[in-house]
């Protein structure tokens, strides 16, 4: 069996891990936001308090800028991070730095990575590996910086690791005008036509509805090879972000009935197409993207400058007709002619040996035993 590559470890680092205080905790979304990169959805006081109903323990991580760095550069400010942890019998901790760290640049990675290493080893925490998949674009150079901190490439688990962005912050006109022809045009047949998008109330029934709607779709589609989680999962999802003023359900009505749904979180400057679905038989033309039309106004009144559609193949497959989200590549660039590819997930090896069993059986079948006992996913 080959030998896991060699890390450098850095002598001046130009971070210190640390968890965060109470005071941290209770405005944790301010700190998220903050972050170089704006934070992330995932790593939300929202996100967290449903992760920690499905599995996993939370822990709210900050690096702070090391005042000592030597002649390091030392990072401007502090990156908050939500890390969910595994306890894993014989092997220990295994943590997940979801859409972290949020750094400046890939070159920031390593000396993160080696603060978080001294944190683990400080606290005792026993923690053998770090899953991370930090939004930075991807790139052959950006490959090279986490292969050669010894990072093991892994496949990547957010939809959004390539997705279509809109830059929403000019005014309205202006975006329309910027949005690929199928789109504008499909936005002003509706708007022509008389289509309605109506904001939903975050109630049980508007919530079943939509959950319907997007089972519905994932049957018809049913090559994408995605899943929907339970009614569960998202009925505490859209509940915590609306009851923090970050989700937006909206629909179009088609015979009385929600034809078109979608659910929508604005945090920080970033809006976020999260949920969605539809049925497959429907009269009103142009009806699902004047509902994207309307959120992103709508998340741009709430601050947001960009939007994000949530999942599209990778640029280089963008028109392979083969590849099981070729159909949602093409609605979602419909608005945003291009896609951006993030360098996904990679894993942080801190203990080589109790790794190797992870990797080799361990999280296979963690995760199934996890998905036999509760009906959930893993991840």
């Amino acid at each position: 069996m080959s030998s896991l590559p060699a890390r450098p470890t850095l002598t001046d680092p130009r971070f210190i891990a640390r968890f965060a205080s109470p005071d941290e905790i209770a405005h944790w979304d301010k700190h998220v936001t903050a972050n170089p990169n704006g934070g992330n959805l995932l790593q939300s006081a929202a996100f967290a308090a449903v992760k920690r109903n499905f599995g996993w323990e939370v822990r709210f991580l900050v690096l702070e800028p090391a005042s000592h760095a030597g002649g390091a550069e030392v990072p401007a400010q502090p990156s908050y991070n939500l890390v969910l942890e595994k306890s894993l019998p014989v092997l220990g901790r295994f943590w997940y730095l979801i859409k972290g760290p949020d750094v400046v640049d890939v070159n920031e990675v390593p000396a993160a990575l080696e603060a978080i290493k001294g944190l683990v080893a400080r606290e005792r925490l026993g923690v053998f590996a770090v899953k991370i998949e930090p939004d930075i674009i991807d790139s052959e150079d950006a490959r090279a910086v986490l292969t050669g901190a010894g990072l093991v490439k892994v496949p990547n688990l957010q939809p959004n690791d390539s997705t279509a962005i809109l830059d929403i912050a000019p005014e309205p006109r202006l975006v329309l005008k910027s949005l690929h022809s199928r789109g504008r045009n499909a936005v002003r047949r509706a708007e022509r036509e008389g289509v309605e998008v109506v904001e939903a109330e975050p109630t049980l029934e508007n919530y079943r509805a939509m959950h319907a709607l997007m089972t519905g779709t994932l049957n018809a589609k049913s090559n994408t090879g995605a899943q929907v989680r339970g009614f569960e999962y998202y009925r505490q999802f859209w509940t915590e972000f609306t009851s923090r003023g970050q989700g937006r359900l909206y629909f179009v009505y088609e015979n009385g009935r929600p034809a078109v749904g979608a659910f929508v979180i604005n945090y920080g400057r970033k809006g976020t197409y999260k949920d969605g679905g539809s049925l497959q038989r429907r009269t009103q033309y142009g009806d699902s993207h004047l509902v994207q039309w309307t959120a992103t106004n709508r998340v741009k009144e709430l601050g947001c400058t960009e939007f994000d559609f949530c999942g599209t193949p990778p640029a280089d497959r963008l028109k392979d007709t083969s590849h099981p989200f070729h159909g949602l590549g093409l609605f979602k660039t419909s608005f945003t002619k291009t896609v951006t590819d993030f360098v996904g997930c990679w894993d942080f090896v801190i203990d080589p040996l109790r790794y190797r069993a992870w990797s080799t059986a361990g999280e296979r079948i963690a995760r199934q035993l996890y998905t036999r006992r509760t009906g959930q996913q893993f991840y």
